[in-house]
């Protein structure tokens, strides 16, 4: 990402919607899905830190099982602001496409928004995945939804492609894992989304400009109590059964074969 993508991040992670509602959703995955105990779980391009230390957080107030946690990012930056968030991590320079870890190694990856960007070689990037997963290890990955709705914030962030159901469930199978779901969110607030990013942005397909930008960017306390409100009400859903047939984002867990 460019660099001020990195620092408007830093700065709206805890507050923001749409990171925090993230966070809850990979939280969930995480903690409904049995995977290797005791294995180090690792964040997969972990920006800034803020899932990092929701993780933390939720192992110390004993919601999800304690492990060693590890993240990386390809961006300096990033692993600087990181390591100040969660001093208990082993956080590392690297490239999912490489990663730099032992085979068999993991209990748990997580990764959100990371194996769209286009420098992202997507098949290495999952048989790296793969590799260092012990047999039984689970992944969660959070991607953008929707090919249509490529905008000018795909572009800030160098997004390669946005996904469908389908397209996320093919990937993984041929990487070798087994799906257990891959789920809609953000779809209650999808319409809003759709306006934002296709009627009042500039939208298509072409090179980023200077003009283009992202919306990480949080509103007034107001409207961020409404849109996690409202996100909050859609995760209560979702934990009942109901499934969206649209959102802006998917949400996938699969799991290395024990044999």
């Amino acid at each position: 990402m460019e660099a001020e993508e990195y620092a408007l991040m830093d700065a709206v992670e805890d507050r923001m919607w749409w990171y925090r509602s993230l966070h809850a959703m990979v939280l969930r995955a995480v903690g409904k899905t049995p995977s290797p105990p005791g294995l180090p779980l690792l964040d997969a391009g972990c920006g800034t830190g803020g899932l990092l230390r929701r993780i933390a957080d939720a192992m110390a107030e004993g919601s999800l099982p304690r492990r060693p946690l590890a993240g990386f990012d390809l961006v300096p930056e990033a692993v600087l602001r990181a390591r100040a968030k969660v001093p208990d991590a082993e956080l590392m320079l690297a490239s999912v496409n490489d990663l730099p870890l032992a085979s068999g190694s993991l209990g748990t990856v997580v990764s959100c928004d990371v194996l769209c960007h286009r420098a992202v070689d997507e098949a290495r990037a999952l048989a790296e995945i793969r590799r260092v997963l012990a047999p039984g290890g689970v992944v969660v990955l959070n991607m953008p939804a929707h090919q249509w709705l490529f905008s000018a914030h795909d572009r800030r962030v160098h997004t390669r492609e946005r996904y469908s159901r389908a397209k996320l469930r093919q990937r993984l199978t041929a990487a070798g894992f087994l799906v257990g779901e891959v789920l809609h969110w953000n779809s209650l607030l999808f319409p809003l989304m759709v306006v934002q990013r296709k009627l009042l942005s500039r939208g298509g397909e072409g090179e980023a400009s200077p003009q283009d930008r992202s919306d990480v960017a949080a509103f007034s306390p107001p409207i961020e109590a409404m849109f996690r409100g409202v996100t909050g009400a859609e995760r209560a859903l979702i934990g009942l059964g109901v499934r969206f047939p649209v959102g802006g984002s998917l949400l996938a867990v699969a799991a290395k074969p024990l044999a």
